[in-house]
């Protein structure tokens, strides 16, 4: 199945988040996949779904804090951050030992936007060396998708 295809049948999914979870997996690859929203009052990330819901639950939030290296690329200027190594992942997440546990080191995090404005990310993790800046440019059209359902959840 291809791009075009994927974003035909995740558009007519009645679980959107399971589909793109689906679909994301079949095209580009993931271990773990997470959908996370900017909670900006609050200063957090919300998690809200997860492919491992054991290891990272759905609802769980991680603290925004003062924007770190990753969160000023990702966050304050919207742009994708591929890590290729457990060195990479160290550097930015402080729950690497978890990651590290799932076999993962290797992370693609995509921004969710609206009007330039980061509401969420999609989150790919796989094993080292995966991930790939075409992979970045081929999630975005399946980041567009979320706008709708990110904004709905941070206007609730």
């Amino acid at each position: 199945m291809n791009d075009a295809d994927s974003l035909r049948a995740i558009q007519r999914a009645p679980n959107l988040y399971p589909a793109l979870d689906h679909h994301l997996g079949e095209i580009i690859g993931h271990k773990l996949f997470t959908l996370m929203v900017i909670d900006r009052a609050a200063d957090e990330a919300a998690r809200l779904y997860s492919s491992n819901p054991r290891s990272y639950p759905v609802k769980g939030r991680k603290p925004l804090g003062d924007l770190s290296r990753w969160g000023d690329h990702v966050l304050g200027k919207g742009l994708p951050y591929i890590g290729s190594s457990a060195d990479d992942i160290r550097s930015v997440f402080p729950d690497h030992k978890i990651i590290a546990s799932l076999g993962c080191e290797s992370v693609l995090n995509v921004p969710v936007m609206t009007g330039g404005l980061v509401i969420g990310t999609i989150n790919l993790l796989h094993e080292a060396g995966w991930y790939q800046p075409e992979h970045a440019e081929r999630c975005a059209p399946f980041a567009a998708l979320l706008e709708p359902s990110f904004l709905a959840w941070t206007s609730s």
